[in-house]
């Protein structure tokens, strides 16, 4: 296949992802049954984001335009794909960028995540039947050429081990922050709250820190978070903020909160489902020594401030990944560009 059928073969994916056909109804209905996590409205946010931000001809071809050297013949590799599944079809970027290249994606879903891509590969199968050699599931990699793999630190150790004779992209725990002035508007706190609660916090680009001013007004940024109480509906996430207060309260570890998010003062980017941390700054260079430190764990950072050298996205932007914006900063299309 060309290149210009593999993309537009993408473009009626992205049409068919906002169809509400009978094969979308069954993949998000088991994905919500076998990870009720992924629900079935985070599941169409996904999908929808995928079909007007991914999929769109206009992003499609000025992604591709930035690679010259996709549009030469390349040898076709199998690159093995370890996907993860904290929140739905989280793997699809490297899935489609694997097809973009010309390669044969050999793909190890995650046990918490096996309908939704699967679900649109066959719709590229059977729009194509060429497309079946693109894609092969797996239980277990093996024969393959390069490896993109996503997971914890831990598992990275181990992915390190196994795939380190190869070519590859081993991703590691990352998380997203926002950082405050004090000066935002009640509607751009609100946007904020997308980053916060969508996804339940699950992913990498959640915000899960904040840097703020000494003196910051907490109790007018969670009063405005409660207009997201309604995730408290969802028992899984009602549980952990109900324990996780609780741990809180026993170990009397000092914490704001509202009826669904905690605030609590830590130096770790990574805090507890339903809860949030947060670190005082003293000015612009404390601030930048503060990110610098921590820029190796850093996904994404959401702000309405000018940080200089640090790219940032706007307060409620953090979860609509653009398709340039890769994670960990790695090229994943360049890196398949050289295999």
């Amino acid at each position: 296949m060309t290149l210009q059928e593999r993309l537009a073969l993408l473009v009626k994916l992205g049409a068919y992802l906002q169809e509400d056909t009978e094969e979308r109804q069954l993949a998000i209905a088991y994905t919500e049954r076998y990870n009720r996590w992924l629900t079935k409205a985070n599941s169409l946010k996904a999908l929808e984001s995928f079909a007007t931000t991914f999929l769109a001809p206009q992003q499609l071809e000025a992604w591709v335009a930035n690679y010259p050297l996709l549009k030469e013949t390349t040898t076709a590799q199998k690159v093995g794909l370890v996907l993860a599944g904290n929140i739905p079809a989280v793997g699809f970027h490297d899935v489609m960028a694997t097809f973009v290249a010309g390669h044969q994606a050999i793909i190890k879903y995650s046990d918490k995540d096996q309908h939704l891509i699967p679900y649109m590969v066959a719709y590229l199968i059977q729009e194509d039947e060429r497309c079946a050699d693109y894609f092969v599931r797996v239980p277990m990699l093996k024969n393959f050429d390069a490896v993109i793999a996503t997971g914890s630190n831990n598992s990275a150790m181990y992915f390190e081990q196994y795939f380190g004779k190869y070519p590859n992209i081993i991703r590691k725990n990352r998380n997203s922050i926002a950082v405050l002035d004090g000066s935002e508007t009640d509607e751009e706190l609100l946007a904020l709250g997308v980053d916060i609660f969508r996804y339940f916090g699950l992913g990498c680009r959640s915000i899960s820190k904040l840097y703020v001013p000494e003196g910051y007004d907490f109790p007018r940024l969670l009063g405005l978070m409660d207009n997201y109480k309604d995730i408290m509906d969802h028992n899984k996430y009602k549980n952990n903020y109900d324990y996780n207060r609780s741990i809180y309260l026993l170990n009397k570890v000092p914490h704001l909160a509202n009826d669904c998010l905690m605030v609590v003062e830590h130096e770790s980017l990574l805090s507890r489902i339903s809860s949030i941390h947060f670190e005082y700054y003293q000015g612009v260079e404390d601030l930048e020594a503060k990110l610098n430190d921590k820029e190796p764990e850093i996904q994404c950072i959401a702000s309405k401030m000018n940080l200089p050298q640090k790219n940032t996205v706007n307060l409620g932007q953090a979860q609509s990944p653009k398709l340039m914006d890769y994670a960990d900063g790695v090229d994943t299309l360049q890196f398949l560009i050289e295999l």
